[in-house]
């Protein structure tokens, strides 16, 4: 079974409730109207999947999760946000649906968590309709650079790969995405990139708040002190950089991130 390396401490779910389509799914907009159906997979705390749902009305959409932690909350997102989504939980692997059953099937920042990511988009493209879309977006850890330098946030990154992939994930997923989908027998793709960069006092506060406490108090925390990567003065020692950088008053932060259309 697969580790997810984040978990769904309140730190983690901080940085995904302020997700959009718009800030993390521009590429799919093209794709989407009214009446589609569409399945989110990996749903979080459903602020993607909502804001789908609100532009795909009155299509069906299907949240789903490994954990049914976030679920609840991305319930009440869908309720406060009147608009109707179905959460549940399920597998990736084996997805609880039939054959050709979405025009939409969508994942955000899976398939780097994966020990099989090939196989997820076989099984993700299974329940997508002909002429629908797979649409994939994932990080390139390799490609992270933060301003000024500092000593600990080099050494965040490396702890960061060094977990990730002793959980059998690949944190430089982005750049992999248009091998996995050849490895899967997929060639009708468009590939994209587009970048996360957070550089205002508000985004350095916030940002620098959730991996200050993910490095301390999240599945990413217990992982790195369960495989002696880590001890804890290290991890405190790793917050407290991601702390100073958020205080810096030139501090910035770029995330490049793989995109993958697929054509079923």
């Amino acid at each position: 079974m697969d580790t997810y390396t984040h978990g769904h401490a309140d730190p983690v779910l901080q940085s995904h409730r302020w997700r959009t389509v718009e800030n993390s799914a521009a590429y799919l907009v093209p794709a989407l109207r009214p009446g589609l159906d569409v399945l989110d997979v990996g749903c979080g705390p459903g602020t993607i999947t909502v804001d789908l749902a609100a532009r795909v009305a009155p299509g069906r959409v299907l949240g789903i999760d490994v954990s049914p932690d976030p679920l609840a909350e991305a319930r009440a997102a869908a309720s406060q946000a009147g608009v109707a989504v179905t959460f549940e939980v399920g597998d990736v692997y084996a997805l609880e649906a039939a054959d050709d059953s979405f025009d939409v099937v969508h994942a955000h920042q899976v398939l780097q968590h994966l020990t099989d990511p090939v196989a997820a988009l076989r099984e993700m493209a299974r329940v997508c309709r002909p002429g629908g879309v797979v649409a994939v977006r994932d990080v390139d850890y390799g490609a992270f650079v933060t301003f000024p330098a500092d000593d600990g946030l080099d050494r965040w990154l490396d702890l960061y790969h060094r977990v990730a992939r002793r959980n059998g994930a690949e944190p430089d997923a982005g750049r992999r995405l248009l091998s996995w989908a050849h490895a899967a027998g997929f060639r009708d793709t468009v590939v994209s990139a587009s970048t996360y960069c957070y550089a205002s006092p508000e985004e350095r506060r916030w940002w620098g708040a959730s991996w200050a406490g993910r490095a301390t108090a999240s599945s990413f925390a217990e992982q790195a002190l369960a495989y002696g990567l880590a001890s804890r003065e290290e991890l405190e020692a790793i917050a407290a950089a991601w702390l100073r950088w958020s205080a810096a008053d030139d501090g910035w932060l770029g995330m490049l991130h793989g995109e993958l259309l697929i054509r079923v």
